[in-house]
């Protein structure tokens, strides 16, 4: 048996090739999507509560997951859009994924479009979170729009800010980033998990073959020692 065929049986290195192709499946279908969304980032996690309704005083997004709004801990899919062609026909206008006017680098911001305007060539976005005043769907004031509770300008949303539009509302898998983003213990344990996994699929085996392979060699011997017994009577 070659080298090459004995590698390709061994069973180790049979699981470090299904590592490896799970990760390149993940890239993959991440770059799939950023190239059939038209953008940068296509999967984002939810981690204000200024989009979400409360029902019966609960908003965790637990016992209402399909409802139109999103909450904690949703992956919303983004989608790359044409600003003239964003939907403002409000309650039942895009959610888009904007950068702060007065902050681009922090955290986007994921609300609802309340109106749209355009200055030139250049659409401009009064936006609202659905939690935010008045809860959607009752129509907002302008008091409440973004632009004058948030950064106090009156001025939308330039369309060069605008990041993209909310397609898909996934609830609840996005505890899991939120969980590691916001404890500090969450990754360390994560990776104590993936270590002990390693362990048990990888180290625990070469243990145990010894052991099996040591008892093979008792019995050897045993077996040696019983045939040379007989012989000599």
């Amino acid at each position: 048996m070659s080298i090459i065929t004995r590698i390709r049986k061994n069973e180790y290195f049979k699981s470090a090739i299904a590592i490896v192709l799970v990760i390149v499946v993940v890239l993959g279908f991440f770059l799939v999507l950023q190239f059939a969304l038209h953008v940068e980032v296509p999967i984002r996690v939810v981690e204000s509560g200024s989009m979400c309704v409360p029902y019966s005083n609960r908003c965790d997004g637990w016992s209402h997951a399909f409802s139109q709004t999103l909450h904690v801990g949703d992956i919303i899919v983004i989608q790359g859009v044409n600003p003239e062609e964003i939907n403002s026909d409000y309650p039942n206008s895009d959610i888009i994924v904007y950068q702060n006017p007065t902050n681009p680098a922090a955290t986007p911001i994921v609300h609802r479009v309340v109106e749209k305007y355009q200055i030139g060539d250049i659409w401009y976005f009064q936006t609202k979170g659905d939690g935010n005043g008045q809860n959607w769907p009752a129509t907002p004031s302008v008091q409440e729009y973004d632009s004058n509770s948030l950064w106090h300008t009156g001025e939308g949303v330039s369309e060069h800010l605008v990041l993209g539009k909310v397609v898909m509302r996934i609830p609840w898998f996005g505890h899991i980033t939120l969980f590691l983003r916001n404890n500090p213990w969450g990754l360390p344990a994560i990776v104590t998990i993936i270590i002990a996994l390693l362990v048990i699929e990888f180290i625990f085996p070469i243990f145990k073959d010894r052991r099996k392979q040591q008892q093979q060699n008792i019995d050897n011997e045993i077996l040696q020692e019983n045939s040379f017994s007989l012989i000599k009577r």
